[in-house]
């Protein structure tokens, strides 16, 4: 709630014709009632981002199960429950667009965020398949991918019970990895970038497939498209672990 009031009240100041509806990515009942309402007030959908999620940090022997279905169901089923629900209304338009906001963790894998990266990594996957399916009814598909973002994320980020454990045999790795994060984040791109990209990509008539965000994303691409895996690895490592 305090995020929508945020919002709401970001919308009064600046006379904005904004309207925010509460919506749980992870309830099918919260999904189809929202998605109701919007079809029934306008009777079209034109546009979808997909931006809900969250970091749950731990390496993967210090996972639960349970947690890591959490972040899936999160940062990816949440992304097929809301699509599912809007494609019906876009495929009759036979137009729409839908952006999936990704991550560069959604490219590159990275230390103690086994769940997130991997959550993203399918929502890359999803995406890439999504472009050949609905391209025949005019939908277009379209990933984001930030880098270090300069928002609250650090705020949401969960840590496995056992990774927060000093007994952890991954304990010194994980303080590393979340301390540097920590930097990365208060130091990152500002939102209102990735705010400009995805309404870049929602305006143009021929969006491309991806867009990174901030210099570090760019960086990391660049690096993995120049080096071996061997490498990349050492400069992941490197870049992360000293």
């Amino acid at each position: 709630m305090g995020k929508s009031s945020a919002v709401t009240d970001l919308a009064k100041n600046e006379n904005l014709p904004l309207k925010t509806l509460q919506l749980d990515v992870t309830d099918d009942h919260s999904v189809s009632d929202v998605v109701g309402t919007v079809l029934k007030e306008k009777q079209r959908v034109d546009i979808l981002v997909n931006n809900a999620g969250y970091g749950l940090l731990g390496c993967v022997e210090d996972l639960p199960m349970e947690g890591i279905r959490a972040q899936f169901e999160t940062n990816l089923f949440g992304v097929i429950r809301v699509t599912q629900a809007v494609l019906p209304t876009m495929r009759k338009q036979r137009e729409g667009i839908i952006v999936n906001v990704s991550s560069i963790a959604g490219r590159v894998g990275f230390p103690v965020t086994s769940a997130y990266v991997s959550s993203k990594f399918a929502v890359e996957g999803l995406s890439e398949s999504m472009r050949y399916e609905l391209e025949q009814y005019g939908i277009k598909v379209v990933i984001v991918e930030p880098g270090a973002v300069r928002t609250n994320f650090m705020n949401s980020i969960k840590f496995a019970k056992k990774a927060s454990d000093p007994g952890s045999p991954y304990a010194e790795l994980t303080r590393k990895v979340s301390e540097g994060l920590k930097l990365l984040l208060d130091h990152g791109t500002p939102p209102e970038e990735v705010a400009k990209v995805i309404l870049k990509a929602v305006q143009s008539e021929n969006p491309a497939p991806r867009y990174l965000v901030g210099n570090d994303a760019t960086m990391l691409m660049e690096a993995r498209k120049n080096m071996s895996d061997e490498e990349f690895e050492k400069f992941v490592k490197k870049d992360m672990l000293q």
